[in-house]
């Protein structure tokens, strides 16, 4: 076996992140991808996944360590399998511990049981018939213990089933769809984990500790435990901040949960995903009412929305149901919350692209041996780039508070991307350094890691301003959703042909539609005409980019 250096990825443009957790120890059995350490900047916090499998041999880092990309995170013996310890059967004959031995490690070391094991749905409150939304695993998967295996809904919320036991998955018996209740059998596990069983004659002081671990259903908490619950009550501060690793925030981002409302149990106040479990399990048991719209959510009035209408369709006509895809149930939130906390204005505005537009054709006639095809995306972009230039206050950043503005001395400009599954926003990076070709050549690489689903983390972060362009698809003007904390975005249409006056006669003329939302806090409607002015001027003679 050999010794494999696990190093800290390519991150983004962060150096010295803290440790603020560490998820492994020596002698864990990891898998790739799984996350190994948790970091944290003054910006956001992220996961550091590991990039092989293997058994842990040196942890390098320790909670509070600076790392950047590249320090080596921990020491992993590739391909290697956990020794497992030995234990005596549990006969009835063996000879009785002593107390002392019985309190060893030793003795709660997990072993095979010796059949399948069922894993059932265990107590989800006082819910009959929810429906299976989502299968998270498959037959052959490995999985650990609380790992989740399947989401169910019921009206008013939705909650992921974890497994009880580690081991092999040998059956599912449940599908998309199917009603399930509380003692269900979801799974059939091979090699499941469990606890040795003590002898008969161990001392009574030491039978809580050797008993053995069953694959029966989680126990509902004890009564009053509902009085415990980690809940937040609806006066909890405008911008209060929760301490969680950003696996736990996407989980209650899926769930539909505030995490500010939801109070850590963890070290420091973290919140843990057993929290936003039993968060909730309160709210669809109604042990507890549903949190009203918090400030944040509401732009800072602290008025409450009405529910949701739930109505039978049915009762009208014939329907069919489809889930959203995992890139809009995640993208959901952020584009709810952009649009109630930011007072979005959009100007709207066009470009005169005749002249443009025979050059982009006559450009890539000549690169067509190279393989560069020239998008009007990149002329756009190589503009807007000269704009925020000119108009610094579009490529900055209001801070937490929304007391100072931010302003970058950088141009990386992003894109949507349209995919199978929803929008994302590639990043281009320092626009201003690099010319037409090149930006085309990079939004079309990053155009396809989009599609194929490719792209990482870094891919997609340090934005300082968005392009949406639906150009390719239709229509005259639409209203683009700021992407925070960037503070204004550009959408352009489909371009037509217009007659236009040129003083003398009325001349057919390529037009470019622009919709340019921004955040009213920051930018005022002179300063957003100005702006997409210029970007039309430019666009009318590029040559104007290099004065």
């Amino acid at each position: 076996m050999s010794l494999v250096e696990v190093k800290v990825p390519d991150i983004g443009d962060f150096k010295e992140v803290e440790v603020i957790e560490v998820l492994v120890k020596a002698g864990d059995t990891i898998k790739p991808e799984q996350s190994l350490i948790t970091v944290e900047s003054d910006k956001a916090s992220m996961e550091i996944p590991s990039s092989t499998a293997g058994v842990v041999k040196e942890v390098k880092i320790k909670i509070g360590d600076k790392v950047a990309e590249g320090s080596i995170v921990l020491l992993l013996e590739a391909g290697a399998a956990p020794a497992v310890p030995a234990a005596a059967p549990a006969a009835t004959s063996a000879p009785a511990p002593s107390p002392v031995a019985s309190s060893a490690p030793a003795a709660a070391a997990p072993v095979s049981s010796a059949g399948p094991v069922e894993v059932r749905v265990p107590d989800i409150g006082d819910f009959k018939d929810v429906e299976v939304i989502e299968v998270l695993v498959k037959v052959g998967d490995s999985i650990k213990a609380e790992q989740s295996l399947v989401t169910v809904e019921s009206d008013k919320a939705s909650m992921e089933i974890p497994s009880s036991s580690s081991g092999v998955i040998k059956e599912l018996r449940i599908k998309l769809g199917d009603k399930v209740n509380k003692g269900d059998v979801v799974a059939l596990l091979e090699g499941a984990a469990t606890t040795p069983a003590s002898a008969t004659a161990a001392p009574a002081s030491t039978a809580a500790a050797s008993a053995p671990v069953t694959a029966a259903p989680v126990p509902a908490p004890v009564p009053g435990a509902a009085k415990a619950a980690p809940v937040v009550e609806d006066t909890a501060p405008l911008g209060k901040k929760a301490h969680a690793s950003p696996s736990v925030r996407k989980f209650a981002r899926e769930l539909g949960v505030d995490v500010t409302r939801v109070t850590g149990t963890g070290p420091k106040g973290r919140i843990t995903q057993l929290d936003i479990q039993s968060f909730v399990k309160g709210v669809m048991s109604g042990a507890q009412a549903a949190p009203a719209a918090s400030k944040a959510a509401t732009g800072g009035s602290g008025l409450s929305v009405l529910p949701w209408p739930s109505l039978d369709f049915s009762k009208f006509g014939s329907t069919t149901t489809e889930p959203l895809s995992r890139i809009k149930k995640l993208s959901g939130p952020n584009l709810h919350r952009n649009w109630v906390m930011i007072p979005h204005v959009t100007q709207f505005d066009e470009a005169d692209i005749t002249d443009l537009e025979q050059f982009r054709k006559d450009t890539n006639a000549a690169l067509e041996k190279q393989g560069v095809k020239v998008t009007m995306l990149a002329f756009v972009m190589k503009a807007s780039v000269a704009a925020l230039k000119k108009f610094p206050a579009f490529n900055s950043s209001l801070d937490e508070k929304g007391e100072n503005l931010i302003l970058k001395q950088y141009y990386h400009l992003g894109f949507a991307a349209d995919t199978p599954n929803g929008l994302v926003v590639p990043v281009v990076k320092d626009c201003d350094k690099k010319g037409i070709a090149q930006i085309a050549a990079e939004t079309s690489e990053l155009a396809k890691k989009a599609r194929d689903g490719k792209l990482s983390p870094a891919d997609m972060s340090g934005a300082t301003f968005t392009i949406s362009s639906l150009g390719g698809v239709g229509g005259t003007a639409f209203t683009p959703i700021i992407n925070a904390p960037e503070v204004a975005i550009m959408g352009l249409s489909k371009s037509e042909m217009k007659p236009k006056w040129d003083g003398k006669q009325f001349v057919p003329r390529l037009m470019l539609p622009m919709s340019m939302s921004y955040d009213h806090r920051v930018i005022d409607g002179a300063m957003a005409a100005k702006f997409t002015t210029y970007v039309a001027d430019v666009l009318s003679d590029m040559r104007k980019v290099l004065i």
